[in-house]
């Protein structure tokens, strides 16, 4: 199993994000590799997560490649930086991207590899 799928199994099994107890909203991820896109599909209520696969509208629609984004799923590279670079693109409501990206492995606030390893610098 890829990073990316572990990292969105982790989200949906929790069901609940305390980081997040303050956001509401919708988030499409849409990895493109060619003619094929693939969805990742996060509704936000207060904190509750429900994920899904699913191709629908959303307030807030990410666009990278696949690869990319298994480095983001897995903490190795930041989401951010990655939008400031022009390797990922954000439609809708930016801000709810900056709420959820509390979760991904790469910010400070989160648990993973970075977290650590910048946990270790200090």
């Amino acid at each position: 199993m890829d990073a990316t799928t572990r990292f969105f199994e982790e989200i949906d099994r929790r069901g609940y994000e305390p980081r997040l107890a303050k956001t509401t909203g919708s988030l499409r991820i849409d990895l493109q590799e060619g003619p094929r896109t693939m969805h990742w599909f996060l509704k936000i209520d207060h904190g509750r997560i429900e994920v899904s696969q699913q191709n629908q509208e959303a307030d807030t629609v990410v666009g990278t490649s696949p690869q990319l984004f298994e480095e983001i799923a897995s903490g190795r590279e930041h989401g951010i930086a990655a939008i400031l670079r022009g390797d990922m693109t954000v439609s809708g409501d930016a801000r709810l991207l900056v709420q959820v990206e509390r979760i991904f492995p790469g910010n400070p606030d989160a648990r993973g590899p970075r977290r650590r390893f910048q946990q270790e610098v200090r």
